[in-house]
């Protein structure tokens, strides 16, 4: 694993929005075996491809990856891939992926984790990221390192929760009970970015509900 340098924290020890590490890496093992995941990853990786103009030359860089479902479906569209999760779980499951040639080879896997970590010095023309910002601590921080590492000209793609009434994750949750579309296009433009905008990505089947996810993008 190439963490770049970004591992000085002790991840395992940080609690990501009121999940410590260690839920994530028992989950990471039966994570691509969930339908509806692997779908969703698809979905959104189709919107982005229908939304911007990818090809061999831009560099991705997917945060709060998981599994890498999201790169991976984005990596016969786009150049080289960087993947950073603080899990170590999700990052032997991204490590095992481009083993086997699921991602590409010289995909390179961080443990960066914007709420902690100093940003990493790399901009890459895409960053994106799936369902992890409702479970960041401190989000202009998380925001700001996110524009930090976009490329002028390059874009922010943000999936995640419509603001819902907190019944997604139940009592105890330490994150965000989804965004209110306004606040986040507020927050993002504080962050640096610019032509902001929102769409619907996918309904997300829990506990007899349907929770939707917005896909939004920005410019930096």
């Amino acid at each position: 694993m190439n963490d770049h340098g970004h591992g000085e924290h002790d991840h395992g020890e940080h609690d990501h929005g009121g999940h410590a590490h260690g839920d994530f890496d028992e989950m990471a093992t039966t994570w691509d075996d969930d339908p509806a995941k692997v779908e969703r990853a698809r979905i959104v990786a189709e919107l982005i491809d229908r939304r911007l103009e990818l090809g061999p030359a831009t560099t991705l860089f997917e945060y709060g990856a998981g599994t890498g479902l999201v790169a991976q479906h984005l990596a016969p569209r786009v150049g080289p891939i960087t993947v950073s999760d603080p899990s170590a779980g999700m990052r032997a499951a991204m490590e095992a992926k481009v083993a086997e040639g699921t991602l590409p080879t010289g995909t390179r896997i961080w443990t960066t984790d914007l709420d902690v970590d100093r940003v990493p010095g790399e901009r890459f023309d895409l960053v994106a990221t799936v369902q992890v910002l409702h479970h960041v601590t401190d989000l202009p921080r998380v925001l700001a390192g996110l524009a930090a590492m976009t490329s002028p000209g390059g874009h922010l793609a943000v999936c995640d929760l419509e603001q819902e009434d907190g019944s997604f994750h139940g009592d105890g949750f330490g994150g965000h009970h989804g965004f209110d579309r306004a606040e986040l296009d507020r927050q993002l433009r504080d962050a640096g970015f610019v032509d902001v905008t929102f769409e619907h990505a996918y309904d997300l089947r829990k506990n007899d509900h349907d929770y939707p996810l917005f896909l939004a993008f920005a410019t930096r």
